[in-house]
């Protein structure tokens, strides 16, 4: 039995859709609210939902869980309650990482590519307390993501129990089926495909760098089914731990996810540059690319999708369906 917490999110649920599709038992732990998230969870129902707040109650029986897949966060990375981000995503992860060394379970957690800021310091998924020290993050998210690494780092380092066998995940930008309960921090190219089925032009923010040109700041695009493929082997590898980056290892341009989107929904290209919003000036990251080696070295030897078979699986198979959800 898997624990997933943040399970009816995003990741978590096309991650318990896989784990379910392969007869595995799942508990989710997260909030179901009530807007559509019950959605993501519609196909697959889980055998169990906890809320998050009755975690330490469920935990203190002692489950026998196989493993948690911490995917639970305020993933907002314009979120400003400090103290609220230090409890939810750094708080909770001590929690659970000393249950799982206390109980010698597996236990994979989420990190973020928001750590490495504006990617000054490189994008190296090193887990020593040196390399961690370079990271500055731009905003609040990356700043409480750091700091849970920093702080497992530090475990590791002075010999403190561990889990059996652990993995702090930097995920990069992520896009597809289930993201739709993500209000502003959905993907942008859901984004772009609302824009275009709305009849106007893909509107992209101009760049905020000298000298960069509109529409060339790059990201490390990678679509949700790859994203799973390496939580899953993440999850059957024998006993590997480690802190890993998961992007696809290339860097592409907004424009060139532009371009994809009206590719896959068969219309001209049509981009207008706006300006970016005041909020994000300095926090945002105009340059990702995961270097994949240390995933790649641990045996991980998927194939990921280029950005255009990504968002042209994204968009044919979910997003012009009746039904979207996974």
């Amino acid at each position: 039995m898997i624990l997933v917490t943040g399970g009816a999110g995003f990741i978590g649920s096309n991650l318990h859709a896989a784990l379910r599709a392969g007869g595995r038992e799942c508990i989710i732990a997260d909030w179901l609210g009530h807007e559509a998230k019950w959605r993501n969870l519609r196909h697959y129902p889980p055998s169990q939902v906890i809320a998050p707040e009755n975690l330490g109650e469920f935990l203190s029986h002692n489950p026998k869980l196989s493993a948690i897949v911490h995917l639970g966060a305020i993933s907002e990375t314009t979120a400003t309650d400090g103290d609220l981000v230090w409890r939810s995503n750094v708080e909770l992860s001590q929690t659970l990482w000393r249950w799982c060394a206390a109980h010698g379970t597996r236990f994979i957690y989420a990190s973020s590519a928001a750590t490495y800021g504006n990617g000054a310091a490189g994008f190296e998924d090193e887990m020593s307390i040196p390399a961690l020290q370079k990271l500055q993050p731009l905003n609040l998210y990356g700043w409480s993501k750091h700091a849970f690494d920093l702080w497992v780092a530090g475990q590791i380092a002075a010999g403190a129990p561990a889990p059996p066998a652990w993995a702090g995940v930097k995920f990069f930008n992520v896009y597809g089926p289930n993201e739709y309960h993500k209000g502003k921090m959905i993907s942008v190219v859901k984004i772009k495909h609302d824009e275009i089925v709305a009849g106007g032009p893909v509107r992209l923010f101009k760049a905020d760098q000298p000298g960069m040109a509109d529409g060339a700041q790059q990201r490390d695009f990678i679509y949700i089914d790859d994203v799973i493929a390496a939580l899953t082997f993440l999850l059957a590898a024998p006993k590997i731990s480690g802190l890993y980056n998961l992007g696809t290892g290339l860097a592409r341009s907004y424009a060139d996810l532009a371009l994809a989107v009206c590719t896959a929904h068969n219309v001209p290209p049509r981009i207008e540059y706006i300006d970016m919003p005041a909020n994000l000036r300095g926090q945002y990251q105009s340059f990702t690319q995961a270097p994949m080696h240390r995933l790649r070295a641990a045996g991980f030897n998927h194939q990921f999708l280029t950005l255009e078979q990504g968002v042209g699986a994204y968009i044919q198979n979910y997003l012009l369906q009746g039904d979207m959800y996974r």
